[in-house]
């Protein structure tokens, strides 16, 4: 079942949202060599309760943090860990707020120094691909469009979308429905309305779309072992317009490619 939100719920998550925005500026400022992908997650969760927020990942199904930490060819869900950020390197930072009864969802990949032109082309193309989802994120348009203009996009250019993890609804809880894959055809899926909160999420790999998981229940990586990008955000739909709730503002203000 979709759950509708009305406008002051919309708003509720807005405001979740900016403290989510202000933890990943926190975040950026720290990412380069050298740097344990563990300490990233203590800054983020020390920022987001000292803000009045919870860690939307933090023991969700077990979860054991508050980021979600992917480098190279690791998709999503990775650990934050002992791992030392080194150049060449990317890295995928997902992360949720939840605050006054609402959660908001957003991530962001970055380079980590001097990237291949061959990685950093990707990472550029699947946060262009966002953007597009998002324009197509309107009431009366369908899921479909959202994930056919980021599938026509990345495939465009010679990448691949993942097929088995998807955006979805937030709102009350972490995942809702609707389920909004990153693929599909145009106008089909369930109807765009106003009052749907949605986090939009593309998932594209440089090599295969085929993806494994690892022992550890969670870490999902290419089966080639080649670079994959992610980039996500939470956006409500009006009748007459559709805003992005989350913000990469503060990421951006400290960190730009």
């Amino acid at each position: 079942m979709i759950h509708y939100k009305t406008s002051e719920e919309v708003q509720l998550i807005k405001e979740s949202a900016q403290i989510l925005g202000k933890a990943h500026g926190e975040v950026a400022k720290l990412v380069k060599p050298g740097v344990k992908t563990a300490d990233l997650d203590k800054v983020a969760e020390e920022f987001i309760r000292d803000h009045g927020g919870i860690p939307s990942f933090k023991g969700y199904n077990g979860f054991p943090s508050s980021l979600c930490i992917s480098v190279n060819e690791v998709v999503v869900h990775g650990f934050p860990s002992g791992y030392v950020l080194k150049d060449g390197d990317i890295i995928s930072i997902d992360c949720g707020v939840f605050h006054q009864g609402f959660h908001s969802d957003s991530a962001y990949t970055y380079p980590v120094g001097e990237v291949s032109p061959k990685v950093l082309s990707l990472l550029k193309a699947t946060k262009e691909s966002l953007y597009l989802g998002i324009e197509n994120a309107v009431a009366g348009k369908r899921v479909g469009d959202i994930g056919n203009a980021i599938q026509k996009y990345v495939e465009a250019k010679g990448y691949t979308v993942v097929r088995e993890l998807v955006g979805h609804g937030v709102g009350k809880s972490l995942h809702e429905s609707p389920e909004v894959p990153n693929y599909g055809k145009k106008g089909s899926g369930p109807l765009l309305k106003e009052g749907m909160v949605l986090a939009i999420e593309p998932m594209v790999n440089l090599g295969t779309r085929n993806v494994v998981q690892e022992r550890d229940g969670w870490t999902i990586r290419t089966a080639d072992r080649r670079a994959s990008a992610h980039f996500e955000h939470t956006v409500a739909i009006f009748e007459d317009r559709t805003e992005i709730l989350t913000t990469h503002q503060y990421i951006e203000e400290n960190f730009k490619f």
